[in-house]
């Protein structure tokens, strides 16, 4: 059912049309009928096999135990969440659940390094990254996860690689590039004492340049290989000369690629490898080369012949992406010294290559210098992760743990900024397979900071089978003459056979003959509505409640359609089998909900129900109808009733007769009312509960009047007139007739005798 169709049913109002109302019930029954049928992921993905089924998520666990299952259930139901089997009645012990682990191969602590040390330090002998290898056993759904540690290295080697646009626009800037290795040479000592410096140029393809001026044009040229040498630096690039071409874009990318690439002819070390790119004119890419007819995609190899680049009129420009692949697989950090007007283009760039930088070069590149050793500054002080290519199903998340306790997650998770020479910080990575490769087969893939040649490699193994899956046994009899390998407590079928015992050909499913075998009583509904027909036996259906299942032959049982109390299945007293309750001891009754214990009957003679009852349900149902309250001992009608609670309510009232001086002890147990006159009394007919009228006479031979009843069949309620009368006169003469300060004492004018009840509870 579609959305469209369920949101405004959901928020139907109370004055909405009943008709309204009705569809919308309907069509919600119809949606909590749909989502049952669905399941939980482990109970949908119909598992027929141990290792089919660890491999649907994490949470999912396969039972091992041969008598686990019950008729009409699938081997399906085998496979299930880890409380679902164990509530089933599968042992936590016969439970099939692998986890998955880290272990680390390689460890080599990083390396604490001062630049004026004695000893130097090759850049093979120096580790900034820690550990180097790992080993994780992916089990599917499950992320395992660990930490690795970075320390930017004091003194470490750099090559630096100047590559320089020679056309005509870029006459004055060669000049201040003549001394360019000698004063780079000593600035850069601040930062490394092993240096290297190198120098290309470039300007355009042939085919697209103007052959009239200057030098003879070039595509791109390795003046100089990477060199300790200063001097010999100025004193080649001193015999440069500009040449020219005909449209503002250089041919930069060509030259970009062939440095990236050809690595023994430029003689990159295992470094940090810096590549200045020096221009005052914009770029080419994938697609121009169609200017001068040329449309074969760029390689990314090197071709170079006597330090010259030969394909140019071959291959078409490189494209971005290709660029950025490149220089990433040859850990290049590339500075882009361009001029003002060209900022906004190369910042652009910038964006789409990582580890790179933009720097603003004065019209005759005066400031080279400072904009290289700034540019590295921020190159250097940023570390970012980045992995190689991931297998399918494999995934892979980062946090970072920077300077001062910053925190990143998401993309930010894979990069650390501000970081100075010693700093240390760390990365915490999860990896998480979603399904297992073909055939289980490991796979290893690497993590390295951008820029850098070190890396971490991770060998993947992949936890696709139970280890109970090794003691099967193949042709197995248990699985219908040798039709499937019995393992984990099931029989894995071979190819072209299915059912619980492999005992159907795929070519029988479902024939009319078969289906009759799933007809209880001959009926129409193959396996009660419930489950399929697979094999000429049902295989109920599954619920997405792992707790509530369909079972019997047919399918006709269930263990969540039977009676309820108080909203609670079976009273929450007993367990639903095939539609019926089975209770708890001491319950009985279609639900459950009858306690067959006696004690709450039990009357202060100790008596049920005071002789005078039944107790039914742990309640007293009264047999004779003067008896009342919750164990048949309140009888307010009853003669001698009166009598009962004369002394009670003659000292309560009157503060005389024979309980005076115990009454508070032994009559604080009714409510006493004052009333002035008999006619104020309570009258049968106005009340809802047994009320008994009584008159009594004193030791003084004086009448007093009350009345006596039980509210609630627990709450003892009496009115008594609050005078004493001679004989049946309203009012009190002679010896009965009350002083009058004690009659004002004694009198509460028809108001609850509220200070003498409080007395009496305390």
């Amino acid at each position: 059912m579609s959305s469209s169709l369920n949101q405004p049913l959901c928020f139907v109002s109370f004055q909405m049309d009943l008709r309204l109302l009705s569809i919308a019930t309907l069509l919600g029954i119809l949606c909590f009928c749909s989502a049952q049928q669905e399941g939980s992921d482990c109970i949908k993905a119909n598992a027929q096999s141990c290792g089919e089924c660890i491999q649907v998520a994490e949470k999912c666990g396969w039972c091992t135990d041969i008598d686990f299952l019950k008729q009409g259930e699938s081997k399906s139901a085998r496979c299930d969440e880890l409380q679902s089997l164990i509530t089933k009645g599968c042992t936590k012990a016969k439970i099939e659940n692998p986890r998955g682990s880290t272990s680390i191969n390689k460890n080599k602590a990083v390396t604490n390094r001062k630049k004026d040390m004695a000893e130097k330090l090759k850049a093979d002998q120096i580790t900034q990254i820690q550990p180097q290898k790992l080993t994780l056993n992916l089990r599917s759904g499950e992320a395992q996860t660990f930490k690795l540690k970075f320390k930017r290295a004091e003194d470490y080697p750099i090559d630096l690689y100047y590559l320089m646009d020679l056309s005509f626009s870029m006459k004055d800037d060669l000049e201040n590039v003549k001394n360019l290795g000698t004063d780079l040479m000593r600035e850069m000592k601040e930062v490394t004492s092993d240096f290297k410096i190198g120098f290309g140029s470039f300007v355009e393809k042939t085919v697209i340049t103007n052959n009239d001026t200057c030098t003879s044009p070039f595509s791109y040229k390795n003046v100089l290989k990477l060199t300790e040498n200063g001097k010999e630096f100025n004193s080649l690039v001193s015999k440069q000369q500009i040449s020219g071409n005909l449209d503002s874009p250089e041919g930069g990318f060509d030259a970009i690629m062939q440095v990236a690439v050809c690595g023994d002819a430029i003689g990159w070390r295992n470094v940090t490898r810096l590549l200045v790119f020096s221009t005052d004119a914009g770029f080419h890419f994938a697609g121009d080369g169609k200017l001068g007819g040329i449309v074969l995609p760029n390689d990314g190899k090197c071709h170079l012949e006597n330090n010259m680049y030969t394909m140019s009129h071959y291959y078409d420009y490189p494209s971005i992406a290709h660029l950025v692949q490149k220089l990433s697989d040859n850990n290049i950090q590339t500075i882009f010294a361009v001029t003002e007007e060209f900022q906004p283009v190369y910042k652009e760039l910038k964006n789409l290559i990582p580890k790179s930088a933009v720097g603003t070069l004065s019209s005759n590149s005066s400031n080279v210098i400072k904009l290289i050793i700034d540019s590295y500054n921020s190159l250097s002080s940023e570390v970012i992760l980045e992995n190689g290519k991931l297998p399918e199903g494999v995934s892979i998340t980062y946090k970072s743990i920077c300077k001062n306790g910053w925190v990143g997650t998401g993309e930010n998770g894979r990069k650390c900024s501000n970081i100075s020479i010693g700093d240390e910080v760390s990365f915490e990575i999860a990896i998480k397979s979603e399904k297992c490769p073909p055939q289980g087969k490991s796979e290893t893939i690497t993590i390295k900071p951008l820029g850098f040649t070190e890396n971490v490699e991770i060998v993947l193994n992949f936890i696709c089978e139970c280890e109970c899956s090794k003691d099967g046994k193949p042709l197995s009899e248990m699985c219908h003459n040798g039709n499937g390998t019995f393992e984990c407590g099931a029989c894995r079928c071979n190819e072209g056979r299915i059912g619980r015992l492999c005992e159907c050909s795929t070519d029988e499913v479902r024939t009319d003959d078969l289906d009759a075998n799933c007809r209880k009583d001959n009926g129409t509904d193959i396996c009660s509505n419930n489950g399929d027909c697979v094999c000429g036996t049902c295989e109920c259906k599954k619920r997405e409640n792992p707790e509530e299942r369909y079972s019997g032959k047919f399918c006709e049982c269930d263990n969540f359609n039977c009676d309820r109390s108080s909203n609670k299945l079976c009273g929450g007293h007993g367990r639903c089998e095939c539609r019926v309750c089975i209770c708890d001891a001491n319950y009985t009754g279609s639900a459950c909900d009858c306690s067959l214990d006696t004690s709450t009957c039990l009357a202060a003679n100790k008596q049920i129900c005071n002789g005078r009852g039944t107790c039914e349900c742990g309640v007293c149902k009264c047999t004779n109808p003067k008896f009342q309250g919750p164990t048949c001992e309140i009888c307010p009608t009853c003669s001698g009733v009166c009598a009962e609670h004369k002394d009670c309510v003659q000292c309560r009232a009157f503060d005389t007769g024979e309980k005076k001086d115990t009454c508070e002890r032994d009559c604080s147990y009714f409510n006493l009312i004052r009333v002035k006159d008999r006619d104020k009394l309570p009258q049968p007919a106005d009340q809802s509960y047994p009320l008994s009228h009584c008159k009594e006479r004193d030791a003084n031979d004086c009448w007093f009047y009350y009345t006596y009843a039980v509210r609630n069949h627990t709450e003892r309620e009496v009115y008594v007139v609050d005078t004493l009368a001679a004989h049946d006169h309203p009012r009190p003469q002679g010896i009965c007739q009350v002083r009058e300060g004690e009659n004002e004492r004694k009198v509460g004018h028809g108001k609850a005798d509220h200070t003498n009840k409080l007395a009496f509870r305390k």
